[in-house]
């Protein structure tokens, strides 16, 4: 028999024994999303008809580069979530399930880590 109240149990221990910490996260990170997926239409509208060269000096402008870098983190740390959200809920059993987070894991920061390569080689680039 157990001293410590209802509350005292569930408070901050769901089933994943985390609360409500990833639910806050990718809400987080979507209400984030708003404003740097705005930057990348009005960006995207912009640059239309321009050359390759135009692009990548355009983002030699730090705010550019901040901007893209931003998104990039954003969208993919909320990719992140909410597949390792999928992959907890519906891929059963214990190695499938493993795995399948770590591939979420190494395909979500491999592309984050890409992206931001990719910006910083035109951010520095002559």
């Amino acid at each position: 028999m157990s001293m410590r109240s209802e509350l005292g149990k569930v408070r901050g221990l769901g089933a994943a024994h985390e609360g409500t910490g990833h639910f806050w996260q990718q809400r987080l990170t979507a209400v984030i999303n708003l404003p740097l997926v705005v930057f990348f239409v009005w960006y995207v509208a912009d640059h239309i008809g321009a050359d390759r060269a135009a692009i990548v000096a355009s983002f030699k402008n730090p705010l550019v580069a901040f901007g893209f870098g931003a998104l990039i983190v954003s969208t993919c740390w909320h990719m992140k979530l909410g597949l390792q959200m999928i992959i907890e809920d519906y891929v059963h059993g214990h190695f499938t399930k493993f795995g399948s987070l770590i591939a979420n894991n190494l395909y979500a920061f491999g592309l984050m880590g890409l992206g931001l390569l990719a910006i910083l080689k035109m951010f520095l680039g002559n």
